[in-house]
């Protein structure tokens, strides 16, 4: 695979910035790069926007491997406190699209510059679908100034912690091994395996589909859920391979991304009878 005649590796990051990766990583974003040329844009503006959100799946490189920003969500929050998150959240009536939303998010709560020149968009990718019934889109970017992560800070009722992850160690988690791990039989890793833990269970958000809970032993919060479910799918991008561990339970590798579209159809069909009310209400008041 190779970028277009327009789109090149020191094109987006410049020449400077592109021989201080290593070859590893200036392989990643290649690939990352090519998969917003190549994919498929799947049409969200007709899906109502309260039905909208997107993330910020910000990479840097770090001893020559790629990691990933994380945060860990305020104990004080309504929903999933205390869990892993990508910084970002549902779209407001002031965003113009939702690579905006997914930066304004991580603006907000770790204070992640806006337009700033180091943080580079490499790739917007398919929409996830959360229990909460939101169209989750994922927005890929690369930091080339690492040393930008130090001025972070952590929303205060929002966010508690931030911290980083190794984001190969998401298709192979024995990599993760070398990480400063929060301990075994610890509040953020109650499990016995030492770094993967996974389980099947039929969720009711999900039209009972039998999901695969991914969870991963970090230095920090455990790695589950949503979260996982994007980074391995922005990791096997970026790495071309797949995971370690059987990425999803039997006869399933495709219905997720089905129920996603059947969302979509469920969420247009309100829109549709939403307009036709109002429709039949301005005739009815002529």
């Amino acid at each position: 695979m190779t970028l277009s005649n327009t789109t090149t590796l020191s094109s987006v990051l410049g020449a400077a910035v592109c021989e201080t990766l290593s070859e590893k990583t200036r392989v990643c974003v290649e690939r990352l790069l090519v998969a917003e040329c190549e994919l498929v844009r799947v049409d969200l503006s007709s899906q109502p926007r309260e039905k909208l959100a997107a993330v910020l799946v910000l990479l840097y490189e770090k001893a020559g491997e790629l990691r990933v920003l994380l945060t860990t969500r305020s104990k004080l929050l309504r929903a999933h406190p205390g869990q892993t998150a990508l910084p970002g959240g549902k779209v407001d009536e002031g965003d113009v699209s939702l690579v905006h939303t997914a930066f304004r998010e991580a603006h907000e709560e770790v204070g992640l510059p806006l337009n700033c020149p180091h943080v580079h968009q490499l790739c917007v990718l398919r929409p996830f679908l959360s229990a909460s019934q939101l169209l989750v889109t994922p927005v890929v970017a690369l930091l080339t100034d690492p040393g930008l992560l130090a001025n972070l800070s952590p929303c205060a009722g929002e966010v508690d912690h931030v911290f980083t992850h190794p984001l190969e160690a998401i298709l192979n988690p024995s990599l993760a091994s070398k990480e400063p791990l929060v301990p075994k039989g610890s509040e953020h890793w109650p499990y016995q395996q030492d770094v993967y833990n996974t389980s099947d269970v039929a969720v009711e958000a999900y039209d009972n589909l039998v999901y695969r809970m991914h969870r991963f032993r970090s230095c920090a919060s455990p790695i589950k859920g949503l979260t996982a479910d994007i980074l391995i799918h922005v990791a096997e991008t970026a790495y071309q391979k797949k995971t370690v561990y059987e990425r999803h339970p039997p006869g399933q590798a495709a219905a997720a991304y089905r129920l996603v579209r059947l969302r979509m159809e469920q969420y247009q069909v309100l829109v549709s009878s939403s307009m036709s009310h109002m429709e039949d209400v301005s005739i009815t008041n002529t």
